[in-house]
């Protein structure tokens, strides 16, 4: 298509034959006029995908069948070396396009020279309602999260970070560890609300027991590299907006997101706009800050750290502090400056 620049497509595969089989039809038929090659990586699959990919009717296809099953970062990187296109598209093989997103997430990268990775919406962010965030730029909304079922990104800075990391093995949680990389060298990551794929989930793995042993494992080492985060802050703003938030505060709940962390903000008007998709926002009361207190699974889900601002009710605010002080959580006061309009955090 005139005037995109080079994009070439790379879809790791290991197993799942019709899965495979529809991902790569729709890759074709939606994306084909906007791509230069596809380059199918199968990861020791099992004779029935093999014969099913050596069968492919499309040009431009490259199909490479690996001795031993790599994992899928592993596979990525060998696949993205035998590009030389400005971008590479990474898909999962369990996703279907339906309309061709190339030249909305291409206008956003050319918005934004800090974007580095862009990914379409579609069901994998049905829980977030996408329409609340602020848009950045070329109408994308900035995540801190990489979810790499299907990113578009700069292939040259793909390879300047190193790629996916093997230590992942097999797969899960190398793409977020991916984009922790990439927001420590300044790049930023985007998801698209104006594009959209579907993402059927599990295509390759399934979710049983082998399954949730790697997610536990590659979760484990995760955040060991990037404790951090792990903080999950619970806000209460009473009236304030948004734009009514002291700079001081802005600059650290913005250190808390772009560290992989989570700020959950109670709010009289919870249809505020947000900053990115790792914050979050609820109906500000007594019922609702204790419903997040009182999470307890697991420990990287759980509020670690609770901030009130001067605007809330004295008895929200009592309330709050006796409960996170039973739970053991570090609570900061964030105090009006006497001699500025701006806040500082007090530890109480």
């Amino acid at each position: 298509m005139p005037g995109l620049p080079s994009i070439d497509v790379v879809i790791p595969v290991y197993n799942a034959p019709e899965l495979t089989r529809r991902c790569i039809y729709s890759v074709v038929t939606c994306l084909g006029s906007s791509v230069r090659h596809i380059y199918i990586q199968d990861d020791a699959s099992g004779d029935e995908t093999r014969q099913m990919l050596d069968q492919l009717p499309y040009p431009d296809i490259h199909v490479y069948h690996a001795e031993e099953n790599q994992g899928f970062g592993a596979s990525v990187n060998e696949a993205v070396r035998r590009s030389d296109a400005s971008y590479v598209l990474v898909l999962n093989s369990d996703t279907e396009v339906s309309e061709n997103f190339l030249p909305t997430l291409n206008a956003a990268l050319a918005a934004d020279p800090q974007l580095a990775v862009i990914i379409p919406g579609g069901n994998d962010y049905a829980r977030h309602d996408l329409d609340q965030y602020l848009r950045r730029p070329g109408g994308y909304i900035e995540t801190y999260r990489l979810q790499g079922h299907a990113f578009l990104i700069l292939r040259s800075v793909f390879e300047e970070v190193g790629g996916f990391d093997p230590a992942f093995g097999r797969g899960y949680y190398e793409d977020v560890d991916l984009g922790r990389r990439l927001n420590q060298r300044g790049w930023r990551i985007g998801v698209h609300p104006d594009a959209s794929i579907q993402h059927k989930g599990g295509g390759s793995f399934g979710r049983g027991r082998s399954f949730r042993e790697l997610v536990r494992r590659n979760r484990s080492l995760y955040f060991s590299r990037y404790p951090n985060a792990c903080r999950n802050v619970l806000l209460l703003s009473g009236n304030l907006t948004l734009a009514q938030f002291p700079s001081s505060l802005l600059d650290t709940l913005g250190n808390v997101l772009k560290e992989g962390g989570y700020v959950h903000w109670l709010t009289p008007d919870p249809s505020q706009p947000l900053l990115c998709l790792q914050m979050r926002s609820n109906s500000a009361g007594f019922g609702a800050a204790v419903s997040l207190l009182m999470r307890s699974w697991r420990a990287d889900k759980r509020i670690s750290e609770v901030w009130i601002l001067p605007r809330v009710s004295r008895l929200l605010r009592a309330s709050l502090i006796f409960c996170a002080r039973i739970r053991g959580l570090k609570v900061l006061s964030w105090e009006r400056a006497e001699t500025t309009r701006d806040c500082t955090p007090k530890l109480l």
